[in-house]
């Protein structure tokens, strides 16, 4: 038993002692005769034991943890689309009722198209997609791709059309909008 194991014990038994004040109880602690049974080396091999039981301990607890984080990144990437897939789920729906319709009404069809096109951007707007719909704003080449300067009275680099929408998810481009942007005349 080492000393540090055995200094609970006699502290305990050193409040088990009523009729003693503190200085003398810790003044007889300091007396008694270490434990003689127990060689130096024995009690040094001990402790090697002990802390080699628990560097195992520890490596094994370490060896869980990465494995319970690798399995959890694996389920994250797995199943990371399905709440936005989830959210679409209800406008392929809208487009298999759209289909199946035969009454032949256009306004019934743009409706439903309406309402279909409104579940979609809830969706997007969901699953962290944003418009980038730059009309008018600066050209700004990390969200939109230039296709063509045309003259223009609006100072340069100002997008004048949109071609096609960009979209992003975050910060992070998805695609970049497709703009014209006016040149100085």
């Amino acid at each position: 038993m080492t000393q540090q194991e055995q200094a609970p014990t006699e502290q305990t038994e050193v409040k088990n002692n009523e009729g003693l004040d503190n200085l003398e109880a810790f003044d007889s602690i300091e007396e008694e005769p270490l434990e003689s049974t127990m060689s130096p080396t024995a009690a040094l091999e001990e402790q090697v034991a002990l802390l080699k039981d628990q560097l195992l301990r520890t490596h094994a607890e370490m060896e869980n943890v990465r494995r319970r984080a690798s399995e959890d990144v694996t389920k994250a990437h797995k199943f990371a689309i399905e709440k936005f897939a989830d959210g679409l789920l209800p406008v392929q729906e809208s487009l298999e009722k759209a289909l199946a319709d035969n009454s032949g009404d256009l306004n019934t069809l743009r409706e439903g198209v309406e309402l279909t096109f409104k579940q979609l951007s809830t969706a997007l707007e969901k699953g962290g997609i944003i418009v980038v719909d730059p009309k008018g704003e600066t050209f700004d080449p990390h969200f939109h791709q230039a296709i063509s300067a045309i003259p223009s009275e609006l100072p340069a680099n100002t997008v004048i059309d949109v071609l096609q929408k960009g979209y992003k998810i975050a910060d992070r481009v998805l695609r970049p909008a497709l703009v014209v942007v006016s040149a100085q005349s």
